[in-house]
């Protein structure tokens, strides 16, 4: 944040009770300058309140945000993600147009996508994500595709959902979410060997796996007879998550 926007974020709370003169040169409030300074002060606490689980209190600020410039898109994403997170689906879809109705930067695509998936609307999802990925130069589009990819498997595409996860890896290789996708897909269709290469790079870049993730290892070892490894996966199942669904399938397919 600059010195001018540290400036006016504390003077716009305060606004009119003292902060600021009444001269223009020195009320950074009459001046569009100013104005835009301050509007971008109060959605960057607004963004703060909502990343630290307050979105109340994110409320407020982004409110005198739009009251400031009402056609702000980045406060009308940031009061959708708000609804969002307090589960009002219909008050962040009503912002999230209103947002994409000023700007279709691929960021509130994006996010509006991920909206969307969570309401298990998943052909209305891929079409956002595609449109955010039509900007080349996005420096987040790696993302992108793998929410494509993962959207393409909730529609039954494997096809397209190992593309689009390749892709991802292609622009990014630190995305252990596609790596795993894609070990399963491999090993359904029974590319053992790329299965093994994505879940070998999958484990190097987590700290502690998940009951799903442990499962396709134990799977992986038993295709390559590697009875060490399947031993030690299905330990930590049976100790980390004891009643997933995961170690019901280990103990029903010869697990302990």
């Amino acid at each position: 944040m600059s010195l001018r926007r540290v400036f006016v974020a504390g003077c716009v709370a305060a606004m009119l009770a003292g902060c600021v003169s009444t001269s223009t040169s020195q009320n950074p409030m009459k001046t569009a300058e100013g104005r835009q300074e301050a509007v971008q002060a109060y959605i960057d606490l607004g963004k703060g309140y909502l990343r630290t689980g307050q979105p109340e209190r994110a409320k407020d600020p982004l409110k005198k945000a739009l009251a400031i410039s009402p056609n702000e898109a980045e406060a009308l994403e940031a009061l959708a993600l708000v609804f969002q997170y307090e589960q009002e689906p219909s008050l962040a879809e009503e912002y999230y147009r209103k947002a994409l109705g000023q700007s279709k930067e691929p960021r509130i695509l994006y996010n509006y996508g991920g909206f969307l998936f969570e309401q298990k609307r998943y052909e209305d999802a891929y079409a956002q994500f595609e449109l955010a990925a039509k900007d080349t130069l996005y420096s987040s589009r790696s993302r992108i595709f793998e929410s494509m990819g993962i959207t393409a498997l909730e529609l039954g595409q494997p096809d397209k959902a190992r593309k689009h996860l390749q892709k991802a890896l292609r622009l990014n290789r630190n995305q252990p979410r596609a790596l795993l996708e894609l070990t399963d897909l491999a090993l359904k269709s029974k590319d053992y060997l790329p299965a093994r290469d994505y879940y070998a790079a999958y484990s190097d870049m987590v700290s502690q796996q998940d009951a799903r993730s442990l499962w396709l290892g134990i799977q992986l070892a038993r295709v390559f007879d590697d009875r060490d490894t399947e031993a030690s996966y299905g330990l930590q199942l049976k100790r980390l998550f004891p009643a997933s669904n995961e170690y019901q399938q280990y103990r029903q397919t010869g697990g302990r």
